[in-house]
Parts: structure tokens; C-alpha cells; sequence
């Protein structure tokens, strides 16, 4: 099963977004701590919509205890960066991918790039106009990229 993997979320309405989508592509959503908000805030089920119960939803206290239990195989990791050397559009993403996004303000930390630089890739922007998308369309966008060929 794909996986969603928010680190350290900043909005509510995003993270309930994001888990309507992995409800609609049967994905489970991954948070890891800290979060900007507390996960019974009602505007992430608000933006989940009914479909908060159906989540599958783990939580992790930090990215080293994400790590330390899941083991990512590194051709399972794609972690999107707006500066990442390659689109979303090149790689193969097997069934089991952990799609990793950081926060909205800041992308993900530096400690989680730098030993996966040769998983980084981002969606490509047309426009000089936008520093970047929004995270719930940017995690949509990718989701549905990464499921194309396991439909």
C-alpha cells in the first residue's frame, strides 16, 4: 500500500484533505510530530469531511522513530521538494512508496534531505509567478502520479 507522509503539518485543512485523498486512492496517511494543531482540531475532520473514520491513520513521535519502524527500502522514498533535480513524472514508484511532504512553510528539515537527496522530486511549475502549490493539491497531484500504473 502507497503511504502518504506528512512531516510536521502546519494546517488542519490540508492534513484533512490529504486524508480524504488517501481515503479515495485507499492510501494510509503517515504524520509525524510535531503538528501545528492537535489532531481532534475540527477543522481537519471539517476538511476530511465524513470520511475522517475511514482514515487509516499512523503517527509517528518523530522521523527517527518513522524510520526505526518502518525501515523505507530507499526505492520506496520520494520526498517532494520544490528544488528536487527531477520531476515526479520520472520515477517508478512501486506499490509499497512512502510519498514524504514537509511543511508548509518550510518543506521538509534539512536532517531528512540530506541522506535522501537521490529520492528528491517535485512537481513541475509552468509559471515564475508561484513559489509553490498547496500542499493538499501538491499531495493529490503526486498520489494519483504514484498509482497510475496500479490501477
Amino acid at each position: 500500500m502507497t503511504s502518504i507522509v506528512l512531516v510536521h503539518p502546519e494546517i488542519p485543512g490540508n492534513t484533512g484533505a490529504v486524508g480524504r485523498t488517501c481515503v479515495a486512492l485507499d492510501m494510509e496517511l503517515v504524520l509525524i510530530h510535531p503538528l501545528g494543531f492537535a489532531i481532534d482540531d475540527k477543522r481537519v475532520k471539517r476538511s476530511g469531511l465524513d470520511y475522517w473514520p475511514h482514515i487509516r491513520l499512523v503517527e509517528f513521535a518523530n522521523w527517527d522513530a518513522f524510520i526505526a519502524e518502518r525501515s523505507p527500502r530507499q526505492d520506496q522514498m520520494f520526498l517532494f521538494e520544490e528544488y528536487a533535480p527531477r520531476t515526479f513524472y520520472e520515477p517508478d514508484y512501486p506499490a509499497d512508496a512512502y510519498l514524504v511532504f514537509g511543511r508548509e512553510t518550510k518543506g521538509l528539515p534539512p536532517e531528512i534531505v540530506e541522506p535522501h537527496r537521490d529520492q528528491m522530486v517535485s512537481l513541475p511549475m509552468r509559471s515564475d509567478k508561484v513559489r509553490s502549490l498547496n500542499l493538499a493539491n501538491t499531495v493529490a497531484a503526486a498520489a494519483y502520479q504514484a498509482v497510475r500504473k496500479h490501477v
